[in-house]
């Protein structure tokens, strides 16, 4: 859809049913070693690929990580997404609730639009200046209220996997 200057896209992203996505607006050149250093801090199993868009100088996108594959695909979306101080992370064996709260303290971020393991669509603006993140579509609407069962199985779950006690 175009607008006087102004359309829009709409970027899938691309991951594996298996892998979280973090999707978020920084503004420095060393916003990929700073994330990356905050992945491996949270300790653990933790495998990620991340990828960033400079908006200036070389407008290269930056990478890092410690999966190949990942850092890979990391890339991949960003240059699909191609908006200028972007970046994204892939992760596997671990989830966005370990790491959201030190990715936000990285000191070059902004934001952050998503964290999470469903389908995700990017609607990015573009100009004659480039490309910038307006928000994402985050997996599909509701179909109804929970249950008194529903609330019971949710308790359950946050329990059993560790997050609740």
């Amino acid at each position: 859809m175009a607008v006087g200057g102004l359309s829009f896209e709409v970027v899938g992203v691309e991951k594996p049913d298996d892998a979280n996505v973090i999707i978020g607006q920084s503004h420095f050149i060393k916003t990929v070693e700073d994330l990356h250093e905050a992945m491996v801090g949270v300790g653990g199993p933790l495998r990620f690929g991340i990828a960033f868009c400079e908006a200036s100088g070389k407008r290269l996108v930056r990478r890092s990580g410690n999966d190949d594959a990942l850092v890979a695909l990391a890339v991949r979306n960003a240059q699909a997404i191609a908006a200028g101080h972007c970046f994204v992370i892939v992760l596997r064996e671990g989830y966005p609730v370990n790491v959201l709260n030190a990715v936000k303290l990285v000191p070059e971020v902004c934001g952050v639009y998503c964290a999470t393991a469903n389908p995700v669509d990017v609607l990015v603006a573009v100009t004659d200046r480039g490309r910038g993140v307006l928000g994402v579509i985050d997996g599909e609407p509701p179909v109804g209220v929970e249950t008194e069962e529903d609330v019971a199985e949710r308790h359950g779950l946050l329990r059993l996997i560790g997050y609740k006690l």
